[in-house]
């Protein structure tokens, strides 16, 4: 985790350009839909979660890319620490990188589409929630696609349906607040896909990567 945020210290534009598409896509569409507040109100929680989610994808096809292209994957699965392990924090350093920001990010974002005060606090708990989902299940589709011709749009197609649970529960936390329902039910089972992909994905995206390597 040290060496790849030192990684990413040293190339801001990687994780800085998923930054500025975040904010890119949440403010354009609102001036695309007009200023009528119920109706910015209403989409608030699709158009903040989508844009989370396209942003994550920006950085996922080269987590695992460069490593693999000058051999440090190699030395990493000969290590004596368990690959998944090694993996478990490659996921974690680009959540740090990717996700963090776009949470914290969001309320602010979000008070353009008068968001209430509640309603903003769920949103940044979903996406708490939400986004090493996003991190955990794109490192799987990084590995898969490793070293293949044209990785990047079949992870695209590969990623983006595994990603529709989360954006579901995740946009559906912030619209059960607003229209008066009470949102735990949408965040017990987001809680839930998170437990499942943190303690599934690093193991099978390690034997995606030991395939990628044979």
């Amino acid at each position: 985790m040290r060496r790849d945020l030192v990684l990413a210290t040293r190339h801001k534009s990687e994780w800085l350009t998923a930054l500025f598409f975040f904010v890119m896509v949440t403010n354009l569409l609102p001036l695309g839909v007009g200023p009528e507040v119920s109706l910015l109100r209403k989409i608030a929680p699709g158009v903040l979660w989508i844009g989370a989610l396209l942003s994550t994808l920006l950085g996922l096809q080269r987590l695992f890319s460069s490593d693999h292209g000058d051999g440090t994957l190699e030395q990493m699965a000969l290590s004596p620490v368990p690959l998944a392990w090694l993996v478990a924090g490659k996921m974690v350093t680009h959540w740090l990188v990717c996700g963090l920001p776009v949470v914290l990010m969001a309320p602010l974002l979000g008070l353009q589409f008068d968001l209430p005060a509640r309603s903003l606090g769920i949103l940044v708990l979903s996406l708490l929630l939400g986004t090493p989902i996003l991190s955990a299940v794109g490192a799987l589709g990084a590995a898969l696609t490793l070293g293949l011709r044209g990785g990047g749009a079949l992870l695209s197609l590969l990623i983006l349906p595994l990603y529709i649970p989360a954006l579901i529960f995740g946009a559906g936390a912030v619209e059960a607040d607003l229209s008066g329902i009470s949102p735990q039910g949408h965040l017990s089972l987001l809680g839930a896909l998170l437990v499942l992909s943190v303690f599934f994905s690093p193991w099978v995206t390690s034997l995606a990567l030991r395939i990628a390597l044979e």
